[in-house]
């Protein structure tokens, strides 16, 4: 099963060299996704066999990563074959735009399935080079920027990574392996003080993948610039993918019992994370950058909630879940905002609601969602982490905590009613009517759903999933 999910990508992407279709191409990115979800369900559901090939096997702590990483890429997919519809690019560049997806969702998946660090690393690189085309895919002047800064700046963090790799392995004396299960059975013997090292070298590393504060720069304007379809993977797929990365190395200073020293970095980075989100979500002109600045707030959410452990651990794996489905949700929306106005200006879009109510509404519902309105299973994640600072006797951190996410509500809210509501102008009247065909019901589905699994996991967790988000946290 491991091998079919890696290996037919691959395939994929010859053919869509080979056939330069439009819709052939569109429909093996579709495929893939139907083959990925099923067999990470029937992993879910203990009915796939779960034997590892060398470098990557399906353990206890990334199922519910992949499982996250499916579902969104399906809704991806199923939203991407309306929106490929409306590209009016040469079949040569579709074909191109497919085989990078296939190519970016395979690094994400071997990234996510690594039981080697040092294959992850390179994996890690491999997300970079597929998405940066899909980034600069427009070919505007500011998605060639988005493109460059993006490259130029995970470049660094994967050298930065690559340093503490080599750090890591001087920390382990005569251990020469990068394997994870051999590093947690070796990693109450390592040398603390160049682990320590290793790790800060790490989690800057891997954190600038993450979009984590201070090194997150490149993401408001990859995010921005990206076509929707890729803005939802870049936030809901890849960051986690690096997050997992952190996890893993997080877990081998647990043992090395350097745990304070590291729980003090993912504190001062998530914090952060939340603080540059709070000041630059109020001098936002575009939609879908302030969409990017939200997942930097979460992203330092998840840091605040590993360094917290406990309860938090719990939360952790909810708010990521919470966050991927809603996340996506938001990014593919704001695809058929700017399908129907032309626009990414947050001035240029009001009267989405009367423009067009299924997308209006969607608007609406991905921001209570991503904002932890009840019944969204965020509201359940930030509660959970909120009650462990309590329980710890955290209260500044608390207060600052509460404090920091209830201005980037009210700094993101106030966009959303602005869009949401008001009248339309002429112009744009005139605009929408002309759009509004390219607007199909793909494009409407995905969000649909993924948002009522948000809200419904937020009143009930059934017991499989409870039971592998338990499995998942002891690999915290």
């Amino acid at each position: 099963m491991i091998n079919t999910i890696l290996i037919f990508p691959i395939i994929a992407c010859i053919l869509t060299l080979l056939i330069k279709n439009k819709t052939f191409n569109t429909w093996l990115v579709n495929i893939y996704a139907v083959l990925h979800f099923v067999i990470t369900m029937m992993f879910v559901t203990g009915h796939a066999n779960n034997k590892a090939i060398p470098y990557f096997a399906v353990d206890n702590t990334n199922l519910i990563f992949l499982a996250v990483l499916s579902i969104v890429f399906l809704a991806v997919a199923v939203y991407n074959t309306g929106y490929v519809k409306n590209m009016e690019f040469p079949a040569k560049k579709i074909s191109h735009y497919s085989f990078m997806i296939l190519i970016f969702v395979l690094s994400m998946t071997g990234t996510l399935l690594s039981t080697d660090l040092g294959i992850a690393w390179v994996l890690v690189e491999a997300t970079t080079l597929s998405s940066a085309y899909l980034i600069y895919f427009n070919k505007t002047k500011n998605s060639i920027e988005a493109a460059w800064k993006y490259v130029f700046i995970c470049s660094i963090g994967i050298a930065l990574a690559f340093v503490g790799i080599i750090l890591l392995n001087i920390s382990s004396g005569s251990l020469n392996s990068l394997n994870f299960a051999e590093l947690y059975s070796h990693a109450a013997s390592f040398d603390k003080g160049w682990l320590t090292i290793a790790f800060i070298f790490m989690l800057f590393g891997f954190g600038a993948k993450m979009g984590l504060a201070p090194i997150h720069f490149w993401l408001p304007d990859a995010h921005s610039e990206a076509p929707s379809p890729i803005s939802a993977l870049l936030s809901a797929a890849l960051l986690n993918s690096a997050f997992l990365v952190i996890v893993r190395v997080y877990k081998i200073m647990q043992i090395a019992d350097c745990t304070d020293y590291a729980r003090l970095m993912l504190l001062v980075m998530g914090f952060l994370s939340l603080f540059v989100t709070a000041v630059f979500v109020y001098h936002i002109k575009n939609y879908k950058r302030m969409l990017a600045y939200s997942s930097i707030e979460n992203m330092g959410i998840l840091a605040i909630g590993t360094a917290l452990g406990g309860v938090a651990f719990y939360a952790v794996i909810l708010h990521l879940i919470g966050h991927s489905l809603a996340k996506a949700s938001f990014f593919l929306t704001s695809g058929n905002v700017l399908e129907l106005f032309d626009s990414k200006r947050i001035k240029s879009v009001s009267g989405l609601v009367s423009a067009d109510g299924k997308s209006g509404w969607l608007w609406i519902t991905s921001f209570l969602a991503i904002c932890a309105f009840p019944t969204s299973v965020l509201f359940i994640s930030e509660f959970l982490m909120i009650k462990q600072m309590i329980t710890e006797h955290h209260y500044i951190l608390c207060t600052l905590f509460v404090l920091l996410l209830t201005i980037i509500l009210f700094g993101i809210g106030r966009v959303v009613v602005k869009m949401a509501f008001g009248n339309v102008s002429e112009d744009k009247a005139k605009v929408i009517e002309e759009n509004r065909h390219k607007v199909s019901c793909w494009m409407y589905i995905p969000q649909f759903v993924m948002l009522l699994i948000v809200f419904v996991l937020g009143i009930y967790v059934p017991p499989f999933l409870n039971n592998i988000i338990n499995l998942a946290v002891r690999g915290f």
